[in-house]
């Protein structure tokens, strides 16, 4: 498998290009903006986009989830329903937040914790992982030790909690009970920012340090 990450919008947010090197089939990770220029990048490599990924609702991770779903005629997957309320105002958030129009969209599949995802003959595990969003979900690509974590955890800070239906008790959870334990050399693609790995922020990160609790 292999993985582009390209940044988007003016919140420089990560947009993954993902895809099997057998198939050249591939899927966007979090498309929030610059759609055409996705699909340019997908075309100079050669790939042929097979579906939308999506982490979570907020605007600057799936703003061009529609127009791209309309252009391509391919299928949405996730993020988990509790978040339709985030997707059903992409609108007004986008004039809210001075971004180009977006349009709501309805997932072909909300997505649950313990769902697989296919991108080509790649099997993504799907983790619920709710505090940003009440609905957000992690892709973890087992065999290559690689996640997309979305805005649950950043190198050296966590997601914030203080939008509607944030929690930062269960973002807390999601990251010390449901990621942690995936294996401290799993690396991540966080949705701003640079990789890290869960060990380094199991170690050093001083919102969910080891050492922080006990």
């Amino acid at each position: 498998m292999n993985c582009s990450i390209i940044s988007v919008t003016a919140f420089q947010q990560n947009c993954s290009l993902i895809w099997d090197d057998t198939t050249k089939l591939g899927a966007l990770v979090d498309a929030g903006g610059e759609a055409d220029r996705l699909l340019d990048i997908a075309r100079q490599k050669g790939i042929t986009i097979e579906k939308l990924l999506v982490t979570h609702g907020h605007l600057d991770h799936c703003g061009a989830v529609a127009e791209l779903a309309d252009k391509l005629g391919v299928p949405v997957e996730g993020p988990h329903r509790g978040d339709d309320f985030w997707i059903d105002g992409l609108a007004d958030s986008a004039k809210k937040w001075g971004f180009p129009p977006s349009r709501s969209f309805v997932p072909t599949r909300w997505l649950e914790d313990g769902d697989t995802v296919t991108v080509g003959s790649i099997e993504l595990d799907v983790v619920h992982c709710p505090g940003h969003t009440p609905g957000h979900v992690v892709f973890l690509f087992k065999p290559g030790k690689l996640a997309w974590v979305g805005d649950v955890l950043f190198k050296g800070s966590i997601g914030r909690t203080d939008f509607p239906r944030g929690n930062h008790d269960d973002l807390i959870h999601s990251i010390r009970a449901k990621l942690f334990p995936l294996g401290d050399d799993i690396r991540f693609v966080p949705g701003h920012g640079p990789m890290s790995t869960f060990g380094a922020e199991r170690a050093d990160n001083p919102f969910v340090a080891d050492e922080n609790f006990g």
